[in-house]
């Protein structure tokens, strides 16, 4: 067993209230991610779980148990940091076999527990070295190493790519997942990139000063995000959000464009609402009666595509088109809109409307 919930955890440092009824709840086995920007509370969410924080408030359970009063040690988690905290002074053999030491376990046993994940992540040739004679993504698979030889109750990531560059990182996170596939373990990863949560996590929390603002798979979030901030910070490009109001059978723009009302909006007539356009859900050449009258205002080639910004009124709107797409800046042109996978939330809440038959 595996399992991890925390229930209503709070933390204050000061004036400033870093978790503010954090609930989540990780099943065994799982592959957990908590994403959220620099300052949200995600590596306080991390250190309360492993009882490196002392809570305000709230309970960690473990197992269906009731944790918050055990020690970091009586909880048997193993914590990846961000900065790989190994012992500068000692092999990487000698670093991964720290935990097993500290067990009092018998050196054969340490020494087949440590070939064992030495393979599992082809670090075989490093083991005589040390941390000064490796580079990060060395340094990152050590560290890795010393948490898995363990094999303990659930392994927390405290954002551990991030030190790495971006070639690496694409590798790690393709590393990460095949350990867990073979280890079957329970991950609870956090990270401010997005990337990393929706390509490694069976699950993501979304997470906003302190507050948990949607849990669900990486689909779940990305395509019915609960509300306009969740829509905003995941993606890339950044969602595209326009001003509107339902009126009878359309949509009118607060620029002056209209649009059909798709057929799946419960929304009311003359409430303020903001639409929602993901970048490769609108085009630049006009099909049919849904498109938006704009003007070219850049473009950004990026080899496989090109992101295209139209000004429509004063709002933007950013779409992902062929990377053989041309244009001169003040250019006429229309944005064709998909209206089966737009967005709709209200400008006052933030909230996503509640849709039918979608």
């Amino acid at each position: 067993m595996g399992t991890v919930a925390a229930h209503g955890l709070r933390k204050s440092f000061g004036e400033v209230q870093a978790l503010d009824g954090v609930d989540l709840d990780v099943p065994d086995g799982s592959f957990f991610v908590v994403l959220g920007p620099s300052g949200a509370g995600k590596t306080t969410t991390l250190r309360a779980i492993a009882g490196l924080e002392t809570l305000d408030g709230g309970s960690v359970h473990l197992d269906g148990r009731d944790a918050t009063a055990d020690t970091p040690a009586a909880r048997d988690l193993a914590m990846v940091f961000q900065s790989y905290a190994l012992y500068p002074r000692r092999t990487a053999y000698e670093n991964i076999a720290s935990p097993l030491r500290a067990r009092r376990a018998s050196s054969s046993d340490i020494q087949a527990a440590v070939q064992q994940v030495s393979a599992l992540l082809h670090i075989e040739r490093l083991l005589q070295r040390r941390p000064a004679q490796m580079s990060g993504g060395e340094m990152q698979r050590v560290a890795l190493a010393r948490a898995l030889v363990r094999r303990p109750r659930a392994f927390l990531m405290d954002e551990p790519l991030t030190n790495l560059d971006l070639k690496l990182r694409v590798e790690m996170r393709t590393e990460l997942t095949r350990i867990h596939r073979t280890l079957g373990g329970t991950f609870l990863y956090v990270t401010n990139d997005q990337v990393e949560a929706l390509s490694m996590a069976d699950r993501v929390a979304v997470l906003r000063e302190g507050r948990v603002q949607q849990v669900g798979t990486p689909t779940e979030v990305y395509e019915r995000p609960a509300n306009q901030w969740v829509a905003g910070f995941v993606g890339s490009p950044r969602i595209s959000l326009l001003a509107c109001r339902a009126e009878g059978d359309r949509l009118v723009g607060a620029q002056g464009w209209s649009l059909p009302r798709p057929r799946w909006t419960t929304a009311e007539d003359g409430r303020p609402l903001l639409l929602g356009l993901r970048a490769e859900d609108v085009s630049v050449e006009k099909r049919g009666e849904a498109a938006l009258p704009g003007e070219l205002y850049g473009l950004e080639p990026l080899g496989d595509r090109t992101v295209v910004d139209v000004k429509v009124g004063s709002e933007m709107v950013k779409v992902k088109a062929r990377p053989t797409v041309t244009g001169t800046p003040g250019e006429r042109v229309s944005v064709t809109v998909d209206l089966d996978r737009a967005h709709l939330f209200d400008a006052d809440t933030g909230l996503a409307l509640a849709t039918s038959g979608r």
